[in-house]
Formats: C-alpha cells, sequence, structure tokens
C-alpha cells in the first residue's frame, strides 16, 4: 500500500496477539484496532509489526495514523498553542472521529486519509489511502482512551485498543533522541519533554488501565 511500511515481525509480539488481531479481522467488513500509548512508547513500532504479520497471513490490512490529525502550524499559531504541540487540544479529534465513521462505512471505494510528516512536523492531506473491500484498519495515537468529547465517541468507533507499554526511562530517552535527531539541541529536546510530552504522557498513562491489552514494546 502506497506510503505504509513493511516490516519483519518483531519477537515482542507474540503468536497470540497476532491471532487475536487476525480474530478482529473476522468480525465484520471493517473493523479498527486502535493502539495507544503515552509519547515515545512505540505505538508506531506496535502498529507496524501488527500490520506486518497480519500481512504474512494473508490478512488484508491498512493502516492510519492519529499524527496526519495534528493541527498545522498556522492553526496552532492562530490558538497560541505552537508551544503546546502533542497535547490534546492541539488535534483535529472531530476530524479524525469523522475519518473513523467514513473508514468503517465507507467500504465500497478508496478513503484518503492525511499522514504526517516528521521531518516538518506537519499534517499532509491525502497521504494514505485504505482501499475498498475489507479490513483490518490499524490506527495508533495518544488519546485513543481519553474520556473527553470527541475522543470517548472515538472509542466506540475501535473494536479493540491495546496499549504499547514500555519502562519510562526509556521511553524518555527515546523522545529527547527523537528532538534531537529532528533538530533540537540536547537542552532544548530535554526541555521539551519536561514542559509538553510529560504532561500528555501522565494524562495518557492515568487512563493505561482501559485498554483491552497491555502490550509491552522494548
Amino acid at each position: 500500500m502506497p506510503g505504509e511500511p513493511h516490516a519483519d515481525v518483531p519477537s515482542f509480539l507474540p503468536p497470540r496477539l497476532v491471532d487475536r488481531a487476525q480474530a478482529l479481522a473476522a468480525r465484520d467488513a471493517r473493523v479498527v484496532l486502535g493502539i495507544v500509548g503515552e509519547p515515545g512508547a512505540g505505538k508506531t513500532t506496535l502498529a507496524v509489526a501488527v500490520l506486518a504479520a497480519l500481512r504474512e497471513r494473508g490478512v488484508p490490512v491498512a493502516w492510519l495514523p492519529m499524527d496526519g490529525f495534528h493541527l498545522g502550524d498556522a492553526s496552532l499559531d492562530a490558538l497560541g498553542l505552537r508551544e503546546r504541540k502533542g497535547a490534546v487540544e492541539t488535534f483535529d479529534g472531530w476530524g479524525y472521529l469523522a475519518t473513523l465513521r467514513r473508514v468503517l462505512a465507507e467500504t465500497d471505494h478508496p478513503v484518503y486519509v492525511p499522514g504526517f510528516e516528521r521531518t516538518l512536523e506537519q499534517p499532509i492531506a491525502a497521504d494514505r489511502v485504505i482501499p475498498p473491500g475489507p479490513a483490518l484498519v490499524v490506527t495508533e495515537g495518544n488519546y485513543l482512551l481519553d474520556e473527553t468529547e470527541p475522543w470517548a465517541f472515538v472509542r466506540r468507533s475501535v473494536a479493540e485498543v491495546w496499549y504499547a507499554d514500555v519502562p519510562q526511562a526509556v521511553r524518555r530517552r527515546r523522545l529527547v533522541d527523537r528532538h534531537v535527531a529532528y533538530g533540537k539541541s540536547p537542552e532544548a529536546a530535554r526541555a521539551w519533554v519536561a514542559a509538553v510530552d510529560e504532561p500528555n504522557a501522565e494524562r495518557i498513562r492515568a487512563r493505561r488501565a482501559l485498554a483491552d491489552v497491555i502490550v509491552p514494546v522494548g
């Protein structure tokens, strides 16, 4: 599928979880599996692993990252939220919900969805496609278990939510390394993690018990 990664299935994804995802795919013509986790926890790593494992079994799959629903910088500037990028209020949650509903309902034609360009730190319109026909759609993002609107409605559109779990020290180190890789100084990266990423992580972690499955990632 254009724009979708391919990967070997890593050892942290046991066959029982692949079986579980495959069983979800058999429920209906179109089912969404959600993957949630704190910033730096490995949500995308887990999503890519599930996609790869199901492709190996011949299960039709597609990928819908929530990152594509980040507000662009112009909108963030207008709202005074540029320095909060990644917080729940910096996403187009209603747009994400509408897209999930389209993906579930419109199975007879392609549904184009946005992606996210890490280098630019910007959403890209119609960057991915959910093809027509049956598929398990894997979506991953920070706030799939949040209980505020519209996120509570998002949860109802997702068959299951898996929580990507990782030791906190590992997660924070990954975040600092990521910010440095995309242009911040080490000092600025650590400051951003402390001021922005960690409050978001605490909000997500508070809802960990609401997940259907906890998956250790790395």
